[in-house]
């Protein structure tokens, strides 16, 4: 059954807001994200799962990838998203489980240096390299190698 994944990558102070979870022993983060409601636009789910998830409102600033799931059973649309300055995130939650199987622990802030880079494959894919300070850190590099 195909169903699309939206998500938001929300970055301040060169820090991106990240949803940690513990699903069957495993620790992760990823992306506030999840599926598409019927009748809803790419947009709009992005920012309900970040409200639902980290509990701030946001604003799409624009879109940065579309990719195709493993599964190839849908789509993931990643958007850039502002949220305020004095905008404070918490853990939310995620509406399709009950109490007992949420899997969300916490939401961070981390730096990319501080994402281990299982994680960080998984945000370069989402069009990490299209937000101007990460793609300054990528020229950078390569300034470096020669």
């Amino acid at each position: 059954m195909r169903r699309d994944r939206a998500q938001a990558l929300v970055v301040r102070n060169e820090k991106i807001l990240l949803v940690k979870h513990i699903m069957d022993e495993r620790e992760f983060y990823c992306l506030p994200g999840g599926g598409v409601e019927e009748g809803e636009s790419y947009e709009e789910a992005a920012l309900r799962e970040l409200k639902e998830e980290s509990l701030v409102d946001g604003r799409v600033v624009r879109k940065l990838s579309i990719q195709f799931k493993p599964d190839n059973k849908g789509e993931v649309h990643t958007f850039l998203i502002e949220i305020d300055d004095d905008a404070v995130p918490g853990k939310g939650v995620d509406p399709e489980f009950t109490e007992e199987e949420q899997s969300i622990v916490g939401v961070e802030w981390l730096t990319l240096e501080e994402i281990e880079e299982r994680d960080r494959a998984y945000l370069w894919a989402s069009g990490l390299n299209r937000v101007e300070y990460f793609h300054e850190k990528i020229v950078a590099c390569k300034r470096k190698e020669m």
